[in-house]
């Protein structure tokens, strides 16, 4: 069997879904017999992105501890792939969004001075990167349609389609209780304000919701479902840990991803895994590509009116979300750990 190295860069205290992923990754390598782990190489704030890059150049993954070598080295997210070895294939979650379909958004506040100097960096950050992701890496992978797209954009970098099964946990159906999940961080790019809004809406008129998650629009969140009147209807739980998300994966009626363009979306896959549809936008991104609309959840524009009319819709049918639920489940069961190790490993 194969000795393997999952590599990720990943900020100091911070939780996210690539770090998910590669850890399910890993548990899933190790299920299968092969030795596994986990190498994270630093993602640095702006400014001193060349020094991540470079550090993580020169990371030594060619032998462990004891001497032996390490037969391939599986990268996600910037900077990790830009480590070395010659059995390198790369999954990638993203590369720096601000940098890509963000830099409007990110360019806009700054003064010219300081737009000029991030525009450098910019080109600079896709030179490096095109460089790494076409030379670097022996098979490239995107984590969904939407990552691959913007590779193609921006580069014109060939790619495969994998989308992440969902993590190796218990996950279950408890039954179709009346109200819905979000399972998400709380930053303007998941738009829960938004599905805040969609509940004030009179189609949404009594409909519950739970909120679990953490970040820093929290207190502006928290800040309009007060405003709204909204206090009995919406519970916002903070980061909870794995049991009580699956808990709640396995009571809830369905689960709602209201995200901008996602990378991919990985509570859309535990929810099916969980026997729950999914209500997510049309440029909700990798939550837009698992979601079949009619069949395993619904697929809205992003408005308040139309999220607050799914919203009502499912949750007044317990036997549609049950039904779209058991579809859900069999797709979720045709997404394996064991076939994509299989397409991954080079080895």
């Amino acid at each position: 069997m194969a000795r393997i190295a999952v590599v990720t860069s990943h900020p100091p205290f911070a939780e996210g879904g690539h770090l998910v992923i590669a850890r399910a990754l890993t548990e899933a390598l190790r299920g299968l017999g092969h030795q596994a782990d986990i190498t994270l190489t630093p993602q640095n704030r702006f400014g001193r992105q060349a020094s991540a890059y470079l550090a993580t150049w020169l990371t030594d993954l060619g032998q462990a501890h004891d001497g032996s070598p390490i037969d391939q080295v599986i990268s996600f997210r910037f900077p990790s792939y830009a480590v070395r070895h010659p059995r390198h294939v790369c999954w990638l979650n993203h590369r720096m969004r601000e940098y890509y379909d963000r830099w409007p958004q990110f360019a806009a506040p700054l003064s010219n001075r300081a737009r000029f100097k991030e525009r450098v960096r910019r080109e600079l950050i896709h030179s490096a990167d095109h460089y790494f992701l076409t030379r670097n890496v022996s098979r490239l992978f995107s984590q969904s349609r939407t990552v691959q797209e913007r590779l193609i954009r921006w580069g014109r970098i060939s790619s495969e389609v994998l989308h992440p099964p969902a993590p190796p946990r218990p996950y279950r159906c408890d039954g179709y209780d009346d109200y819905f999940l979000v399972a998400s961080r709380l930053t303007s790019l998941k738009r829960i304000d938004l599905l805040v809004q969609a509940l004030a809406e009179p189609a949404a008129a009594g409909v519950r919701c739970v909120i679990v998650g953490d970040g820093e629009a929290r207190s502006s969140i928290e800040a309009r479902i007060e405003v709204l009147g909204l206090g009995e209807r919406v519970s916002l739980l903070g980061r909870v840990d794995d049991s009580t998300l699956i808990e709640h994966l396995a009571r809830c009626r369905f689960v709602c991803c209201p995200s901008e363009q996602e990378d991919y979306g990985l509570v859309t896959a535990e929810a099916f895994s969980s026997a729950k549809a999914v209500i997510t936008c049309t440029d909700s991104g990798g939550h837009a590509e698992l979601v079949e609309h009619g069949a395993t959840g619904l697929l809205v524009e992003p408005s308040k009116q139309a999220l607050a009319g799914a919203l009502g819709r499912l949750m007044d049918d317990v036997a549609t979300a049950e039904r779209w639920g058991q579809f859900a489940r069999r797709k979720a069961e045709t997404m394996t750990w064991e076939d994509t190790v299989d397409r991954l490993l080079l080895v």
